[in-house]
């Protein structure tokens, strides 16, 4: 993974809007519908090749495939392993309970909302079914930056953890058994992504996001560090074999436009999140929420080797940040972190869940954009004029 050495650099969370045919495509295999295999496969490398492209000419320098050929970050894995079937428990947090209005606002539609919410639970042992789809979307991302000239690549995979929180066990003896079990059957992916050289990018948002769940309602904040502390343990298991500097990960408190009242602070899980391997943290930093934990890192001392990629772009309104906000957005970081350290990054992704977009497609590119902008505009002032 490569350092903001001489410049910041810029990425971002890992889904970005996909075409509406092949989001069209996603959602009639998600409801069963038969689709034509080869059909699909041409027009996923078709948007990986589109999306590449676009995230370079948005000046984002280091890219990814933007998930296109999966239907979610986290329940994409249904299709890629066994054990999994019927209907599970949705993953649902305690404010959209509370506040049942802001799920009109929310959804797109009531198709979108019922095919989110109805995730299928764990039913059988799991155990890798296809280990042939990983190595497409290798394939599929490699060709597509062969002839182009991006700082650095990326690929994101699901973390046994929030896998765990949106397909629910109904198999496994104890939680701990299906999440070791996850991490053996996840860890081929990780690692064939790794041996590709590719960056890794493992998602995590069980870290901090399921703090806010029907699930978790009940625990104290310490029954929750317990709990994820386990995650990260079940987390480095399956990241063994894959030196920190080729991953990063991913935390967040859920990609959506809700109250976040109940939101665990990251002070208070910091220190279990800095346990995991991934040299790379992108976590959730332009929010109304959250912003103000930037504060939060003046009293940590940055471990040897560890990255921060703050989200300098807030991924659930269409507003377009200010080229200068994102700027000083970044220069907060790289004052207490040192610039080496920061890659300016975005809250959340723009496509989490393949035809759900908070964002309009069109006003992602604009932010992505802005994004660029800024860190020109800070790196600037970073190195042109010799600040830390």
């Amino acid at each position: 993974m490569r350092r903001s050495k001489d410049e910041i650099l810029t990425t971002h969370t890992g889904s970005l809007p996909r075409p509406a045919d092949l989001d069209q495509m996603i959602a009639e295999r998600e409801i069963g519908k038969e689709v034509d295999s080869g059909a699909f496969s041409k027009l996923v490398r078709m948007a990986v090749d589109d999306v590449v492209k676009q995230q370079l000419e948005a000046g984002v320098s280091v890219i990814g495939d933007g998930e296109m050929g999966k239907s979610g970050y986290s329940t994409y894995v249904k299709e890629r392993l066994t054990g999994f079937g019927g209907t599970g428990q949705p993953l649902t947090t305690t404010e959209i309970l509370e506040y049942p209005e802001l799920l009109e606002r929310m959804a797109a539609s009531e198709e979108t909302v019922s095919r989110l919410l109805n995730q299928p639970a764990c039913i059988g042992p799991v155990t890798l079914a296809d280990p042939d789809a990983v190595t497409r979307d290798i394939d599929n991302l490699k060709s597509s930056v062969a002839h182009r000239e991006p700082a650095d690549v990326f690929m994101s995979a699901a973390s046994p953890g929030v896998i765990a929180a949106f397909l629910t066990n109904s198999y496994y003896a104890t939680d701990e058994e299906y999440l070791y079990a996850l991490a053996d059957a996840m860890k081929p992916e990780y690692d064939a992504i790794a041996a590709a050289g590719i960056v890794l990018q493992v998602d995590c948002p069980d870290l901090a996001m399921t703090r806010s769940t029907i699930a978790n309602a009940r625990l104290t904040d310490n029954q929750f560090r317990d709990q994820i502390r386990l995650h990260v343990r079940v987390l480095n298991h399956a990241l063994r074999d894959i030196p920190p500097q080729q991953m990063r990960m991913h935390v967040c408190w859920g990609n959506g436009e809700w109250p976040h009242i109940t939101d665990i602070p990251i002070a208070n899980i910091v220190d279990i999140i800095l346990e995991a391997r991934p040299a790379g943290l992108s976590f959730e930093a332009a929010n109304p929420r959250h912003e103000h934990e930037w504060k939060v890192w003046r009293d940590i001392r940055l471990p040897e080797g560890k990255i921060l990629i703050p989200g300098v772009l807030d991924s659930t309104t269409n507003f377009v940040e200010h080229p200068e906000l994102v700027a000083q957005r970044i220069l907060r970081f790289a004052d207490v972190a040192g610039k080496e350290n920061v890659i300016a990054g975005t809250d959340c992704g723009f496509g989490t869940f393949a035809g759900f977009y908070t964002v309009k497609p069109r006003i992602t590119w604009l932010k992505l954009a802005a994004l660029a902008e800024g860190a020109r505009i800070a790196s600037d002032y970073l190195w042109e004029r010799g600040s830390r």
